[in-house]
């Protein structure tokens, strides 16, 4: 592992159309060496995509990979390359919303796009922030990724099995709070809500900590730009009125927000996940 962080921190003195190429290339093989992840990806891609042809889902998927692999040789960039060069390469529409950030509890939502740490390290870069965090079975590694989410300015990084309580005493203390809300973690205040029209075990888990706080909700989505000139975070306005008083409608508000922008980008987003992997009572995985 120090050898593959060591060929990353050199990766990272390259221009970033020659990076961004490499990891194409790279994953275009593993699109065909990962047999299993390519055939999860193709699974979600039937249920959420069902009007494409097949082979329509798979230049999708095999795009995925290589976007994927792409954002991870790109990261050596977002870990050591200066905030000087950052700013050129990232491109923030239409800026961080550092005065909502001020003025009071903040939620960014980011869904799982490849390209999240980049909307990561836009925010830390002018501001603090803290999020949830795995740790990572290797060491070193844990190390590496624990040092470049911090660089730029103090991060505060929780563990799901805190719970919610540490999320919203930082979020009380002027914490914005970065929250990735489109994953399956199992049926616990996960209940089953429309995801590209197929149920889908979804943690009310946004709803229930702006409605307990008061904090706006903004999302940001970071995604590439053409030509391998960088990367592209949105920010998009707070949501009016969230949660109101049903925490279900809220949820289902925040997964039409988001599938609305895999439709925009829909190679970009993280097919590879079981996202339904948790079924309602009597219904099989597909995965099976």
């Amino acid at each position: 592992m120090r050898a593959v962080v060591a060929l990353m921190w050199l990766l990272h003195w390259l221009p970033l159309p020659v990076l961004g190429r490499l990891g194409k290339l790279v994953g275009t093989l593993l699109f065909a060496l990962l047999r299993a992840r390519r055939r999860i990806a193709l699974i979600n891609l039937r249920l959420c995509m069902p009007e494409l042809s097949e082979a329509q889902r798979v230049a999708l998927a095999r795009g995925h990979f290589q976007a994927y692999s792409r954002s991870i040789f790109e990261r050596a960039i977002l870990w050591w390359a200066p905030p000087s060069r950052l700013r050129r390469l990232i491109k923030v529409s239409p800026a961080v919303p550092l005065a909502q950030m001020a003025a009071g509890p903040v939620v960014l939502l980011c869904p799982h796009f490849v390209c999240l740490d980049v909307a990561g390290v836009a925010v830390a870069m002018e501001a603090s922030a803290s999020s949830m965090y795995v740790a990572q079975k290797n060491r070193v590694f844990d190390d590496v990724l624990r040092r470049g989410r911090s660089r730029f300015k103090p991060v505060r990084l929780f563990s799901r099995k805190d719970g919610i309580k540490p999320i919203m005493r930082a979020l009380r203390e002027g914490l914005p709070y970065f929250m990735l809300p489109d994953m399956d973690f199992g049926d616990k205040d996960a209940p089953f809500v429309p995801f590209f029209g197929v149920p889908a075990a979804t943690l009310t888990a946004t709803a229930r900590i702006a409605a307990a706080t008061g904090a706006s909700v903004i999302p940001v989505v970071a995604t590439f730009l053409p030509g391998y000139q960088g990367w592209h975070v949105q920010f998009y306005p707070a949501w009016d009125d969230y949660p109101g008083d049903d925490m279900l409608a809220a949820t289902a508000r925040m997964n039409d927000f988001i599938e609305q922008r895999v439709r925009e980008a829909p190679a970009e987003y993280f097919w590879t996940h079981k996202r339904f992997k948790t079924r309602p009572p009597g219904e099989a995985s597909p995965y099976a």
